[in-house]
């Protein structure tokens, strides 16, 4: 009869700086990961953005996700293979969290930040967006003003030649 051992892990998983561009996609996918070896997210945030002491597939800078979970040890095989195989991270780390207090793993809860990050960046870029579209807009009028009074000057010089 097999017998089932929990154990709490933390997780370190690193994407490229690209995916500053959907962390909402970043951590679905860490999720995901997690949800198919049937492990119990404690806690998971937005660890940091930084330079890379090296660059991991051309990439220079990296976000790393760090979590807190409870898996089956049997189950831990497979996160790790799915970390390895995903083509979104660059590298992952799980070790064993004995030493961590539960408290302290709540208290790295960074979920309503990363929400709350995740939408600023949204309005951030909707804002861009809107930016550019009014840009955009001026540089059309004020070529359309520009080829109206060329074509005004046109007429009125063809009008004094004859």
């Amino acid at each position: 009869m097999s017998e089932t051992r929990i154990c709490t892990y933390e997780g370190l998983f690193l994407f490229p700086q690209a995916a500053t561009a959907d962390l909402q996609a970043a951590l679905d996918h860490v999720s995901e990961i997690l949800s198919r070896a049937s492990a119990e997210v404690i806690s998971m945030s937005k660890w940091d953005e930084r330079k890379l002491a090296y660059d991991i597939e051309g990439n220079k800078r990296g976000v790393f996700f760090l979590t807190y979970f409870k898996c089956d040890t049997k189950n831990l095989v497979s996160i790790e293979r799915d970390a390895r195989l995903s083509e979104r991270l660059l590298r992952a780390l799980v070790t064993r969290a004995e030493h961590i207090l539960p408290e302290e793993m709540t208290a790295n809860e960074g979920r309503q930040k990363l929400s709350d990050e995740i939408v600023l960046r949204g309005t951030e870029a909707a804002a861009a967006a809107a930016t550019a579209a009014t840009a955009a807009a001026v540089a059309a009028t004020a070529a359309a003003s520009a080829a109206t009074a060329n074509a005004a000057a046109i007429a009125s010089a063809a009008a004094t030649a004859s």
